[in-house]
């Protein structure tokens, strides 16, 4: 082979070097877009599924409070249903003591007054 030739065949595989390091850069800088876009895709992903069961967990928590709050006022309600009967069953007896009271406390003034007019 000449020379001239031989240089010829040099200048082409640098050529075809060039050519398939630029191809080979390509695809390796649209394998990492891509590669990004997906991973900004996943990341997004996450983020809603995240957020969807933060707020499953919140709603879960609502309703838990809920049913405790109701359990707490059931509670309180059959609590003041208690005392209420209670005090109804007491008025007769505190009215009965009342009235007991009154009549000593007026019987001994009427014995009182007895005494003094003797």
């Amino acid at each position: 082979m000449a020379r001239p030739e031989v240089l010829d065949r040099i200048k082409q595989a640098e050529t075809e070097a060039d050519e398939i390091i630029a191809e080979a850069e390509s695809d390796a800088d649209e394998r990492l877009a891509e590669a990004r876009q997906r991973a900004e895709e996943i990341r997004a992903e996450a983020e809603e599924e995240a957020a969807s069961e933060a707020d499953e967990r919140l709603e879960a928590a609502r309703e838990d409070i809920e049913e405790r709050r109701e359990e707490i006022l059931e509670a309180g309600r059959s609590d003041r249903d208690e005392l209420e009967r209670e005090a109804r069953d007491r008025v007769d007896s505190a009215v009965d003591y009342a009235v007991e009271r009154f009549e000593e406390a007026v019987n001994q003034q009427a014995e009182e007054a007895v005494d003094a007019q003797a």
